[in-house]
């Protein structure tokens, strides 16, 4: 009996090792090697666009006296407010207006530790822009790119100082481009986030994915609607920062030229109504009485085709060739008036404070 289990035992394996030599796939195969981790490719982050623009961008808190019934002298009182972007190495900071306007003293705080008084250079409540001035070396100044066009799906981070937490970064797209009418203060021409902007954060940076400044974050529209805008923020562009920043170094305000208009844009169906073969323009809808437009003769339902030289395409582009002039600078406005092309002479003139109304 032993012997024939040992020979059962013998055979098998001698076909077990037959079977092996005949089919290689049989074999044990060596173990798979897993990928080493210096193999993995690096993670996505901004970190670099943050480092480049971050050292730039400054907590501003505000010190101002309030009368309080209770006391015999006024309360000092001293709050975060927002935040500021270093622009220039001679110390110049562009904010909001509204984070400012009210301020009796300004104190910028640097991401380097460094506590400066900060000198008001000018405002700009139209465009809720204001500049402030610090003396101080070695400045951070935010990297910018002139020639770059903010598009619709661009990647972008909001640099701010939210409620007073200290600085922040937020991430988003470019929503839209050329938002016009949001703003508390008036008429103006935003970019659309949705990366989070809240308050504190206005007066910060939204920066592109090099670190380079798109625009000035503004908290505005929150203040004007009052209403939950989760996805929905907005900056100014910094093309128009830059412009008022310049004008408001200069003469300490903006100087906007005024022809006293209101208008709408034209489409199709109205150039046919107008009978206007074109639809590149605006209609004249009303004029202030005392205006350089109703002086030159305008009349309601003209349709203002080219300031200056320079072709009108919407609303927007009219705001923008007008308060651009000097005041007093003669220009030529063409119109089309009951179909027919007309050239009227307009003395432009100062923008009234009051003013606050699309399209002057």
């Amino acid at each position: 009996m032993l012997a024939f289990l040992g020979r059962s035992i013998l055979l098998g394996l001698i076909t077990a090792c037959v079977v092996l030599v005949a089919v290689p796939s049989l074999r044990p195969s060596s173990p798979v090697s897993l990928p080493q981790l210096d193999d993995a490719p690096a993670p996505l982050s901004f970190n670099y666009a943050v480092k480049r623009a971050s050292p730039a961008v400054v907590n501003i808190y505000n010190r101002r006296y309030e009368n309080n019934e209770s006391r015999p002298e006024p309360e000092l009182i001293t709050q975060g407010l927002g935040s500021g972007v270093i622009m220039s190495d001679k110390g110049y900071i562009v904010t909001n207006y509204h984070v400012v306007a009210n301020a009796d003293q300004v104190i910028v705080a640097l991401q380097d530790g460094r506590i400066l008084n900060a000198q008001l250079i000018g405002l700009d409540q139209l465009t809720d822009l204001a500049v402030l001035k610090i003396n101080a070396d070695h400045l951070p100044v935010i990297p910018v790119n002139p020639e770059y066009k903010a598009a619709v799906g661009d990647v972008v981070l909001a640099i701010g100082n939210p409620y007073n937490l200290g600085q922040t970064t937020t991430f988003g797209i470019i929503s839209a481009t050329g938002r016009s009418g949001m703003s508390f203060y008036g008429p103006q021409d935003f970019l659309q986030t949705d990366a989070a902007i809240n308050r504190g954060n206005s007066g910060g940076a939204l920066v592109n994915t090099h670190g380079e400044l798109i625009g000035i974050n503004t908290a505005s529209f929150q203040q004007a609607t009052n209403i939950e805008t989760n996805g929905i923020s907005f900056a100014i562009p910094y093309q128009q920062t830059i412009k008022i920043m310049n004008k408001l170094i200069a003469d300490g305000r903006v100087i906007r030229g005024w022809i006293g208009i209101q208008g709408r844009e034209i489409n199709p169906v109205m150039a046919r109504l107008y009978d206007a073969k074109q639809v590149n323009g605006i209609i004249v809808e009303g004029m202030d009485p005392n205006g350089p437009a109703s002086k030159a003769g305008f009349q309601k339902n003209d349709i203002v085709v080219e300031i200056a030289g320079k072709q009108v395409n919407n609303v927007q582009s009219v705001n923008d060739i007008i308060t651009d002039i000097r005041p007093g600078t003669n220009v030529n406005v063409k119109i089309l008036r009951d179909g027919k092309p007309m050239i009227i002479p307009v003395k432009v003139a100062n923008r009234p404070a009051s003013e606050n109304k699309p399209i002057r």
